[in-house]
């Protein structure tokens, strides 16, 4: 490939020129120009190399050749909308309908998944968006997020599960006091922007008792989370049990490895309620051939590379080494995770947990300057989010946690930030303490946010 002619300065002033600033950038402060990537690796203008720690987008890589080669092949052949007979968007209906329980037998394709943010409707149930907007519509509800770590019920609670369900059952109750109906309840299988949370098992089966005793369905959000990232399992929603199975399922990111593909399947009950509105569904670009190859080739490396149990094996190793880190670090307060779906929460005192959320935004910069991405998530933004390349390997995890180690030493020896600043407190004369102002630009900049799991519902 041909190095680039432009330098990063020149690209990020004709950005700023003609894009807007909502569009924000990683790392806004020194942000990186990423010219190409392969594998687990991303590659600046200087051809410097990069770990992804974060890109759970480029699931089996980073360019994988066997996706980049079907899309490639079917796009010298044909590509147009789902209205023609073609045997991909079958094959791929097929393929995906084996990964998942019986009944979730009927599927939607999409060319993308709905961002949160991009339709007022999606807005109007994100806590972490309509708080900032124009606030909590009367048809939303919001449960409790199931947090064992910081929230109402934690890891000392003897049935975590069912008291977060009884959350659930009392925004259920107050909502049909007002006399409203409840449609549907919202998740994430394991919420990543709430901060990499593990719900506690046997919770989503009772939550789904009340919601269905309601008259509503219960919606598995899988885009994140879903095709073998939780090891364990394909599906994340899986971690709750055999017996627990979704109304409807989203699907997104790493379907198409980085092409534009989404999904929804459902049961034959809730597609044939829609059906028989006589409403079409129709997307222009959903199910396309080009999408569907490229999404049956996702499958076929899964398959191949045996990427699941990649996932648990390395995944487990991380954890392990991360928690020899806790032990090591104060500012570490939970490790919690499953397969390379992992969350490192920093801390500032062990006792009320509070977020630390300046040395996060200044750990992720060093690590940075140290060539691996890595970013935070969670209502404090100190949340460290581990969602690597399927492909990421047992010496990518030696490399990050050694370099995590080193700069949460440095931290401790500069600045005492991972003792709270209890032993020695900073701005003393045996120890001052250097600037925080740019520690926290980005925390000041981004939203406080508190990502909840939402009920909603349509009069």
């Amino acid at each position: 490939m041909a190095s680039d002619p432009r330098g990063k300065a020149a690209t990020l002033a004709q950005r700023r020129r003609l894009l807007s600033s909502s569009c924000r950038l990683f790392f806004p402060e020194d942000p990186i120009k990423i010219i190409r990537s392969q594998g687990q690796y991303m590659y600046d203008e200087q051809g410097e190399e990069y770990i992804d720690c974060i890109n759970n987008v480029a699931h089996v890589g980073h360019c994988h050749p066997l996706v980049v080669q079907a899309a490639h092949e079917q796009n010298q052949v044909l590509n147009t909308n789902s209205r023609y007979l073609h045997d991909n968007i079958v094959d791929f209906a097929q393929r995906l309908s084996e990964t998942l329980p019986e009944t979730l037998c009927v599927f939607y394709f999409l060319n993308s998944g709905a961002y949160h943010g991009h339709l007022s409707s999606l807005i109007d149930i994100s806590p972490y968006k309509f708080r900032d907007l124009d606030g909590q519509k009367e048809w939303v509800h919001v449960a409790p997020l199931p947090d064992t770590y910081r929230g109402l019920y934690r890891e000392d609670h003897p049935n975590p599960a069912e008291a977060y369900a009884g959350e659930v059952k009392r925004v259920v109750s107050s909502a049909q006091a007002q006399g409203r109906q409840i449609a549907a309840f919202f998740a994430e299988s394991l919420p990543s922007v709430g901060g990499q949370i593990i719900p506690p098992a046997g919770y989503f089966p009772e939550v789904a008792k009340h919601i269905r005793k309601a008259g509503g369905v219960f919606v598995a959000d899988e885009i994140q989370v879903g095709f073998g990232r939780v090891g364990k399992h394909f599906w994340a929603f899986q971690l709750q049990g055999e017996d627990f199975v979704p109304d409807i399922v989203t699907m997104g990111k790493s379907i198409g490895n980085g092409h534009p593909v989404a999904c929804v399947a459902t049961t034959q009950a809730v597609a044939r309620a829609f059906e028989a509105t006589g409403v079409e569904y129709f997307n222009t670009f959903g199910g396309n051939p080009v999408s569907c190859a490229v999404g049956l080739a996702v499958l076929n490396v899964l398959e191949k590379e045996q990427l699941q149990a990649h996932a648990a094996h390395v995944g487990s190793f991380l954890m392990e080494l991360l928690r020899q880190q806790k032990a090591k670090h104060p500012i570490i307060g939970d490790i919690r995770g499953v397969g390379l779906f992992i969350g490192v929460d920093l801390i500032k005192d062990e006792a009320t947990r509070t977020p630390a959320t300046k040395e996060a935004d200044y750990l992720v910069s060093r690590l940075k300057e140290n060539h691996i991405l890595l970013s935070t998530d969670g209502p404090g933004r100190n949340v460290l989010k581990f969602k690597p390349p399927m492909c990421f390997s047992l010496d990518n995890v030696q490399h990050v946690v050694a370099k995590l180690d080193a700069i949460l030493t440095d931290m401790e020896e500069k600045l005492r930030s991972c003792e709270t600043l209890r032993s020695q407190p900073c701005g003393s004369p045996a120890k001052p303490c250097p600037s925080l102002g740019k520690w926290a630009i980005a925390g000041l900049l981004m939203h406080s946010l508190e990502a909840k799991l939402q009920l909603s519902f349509w009069e």
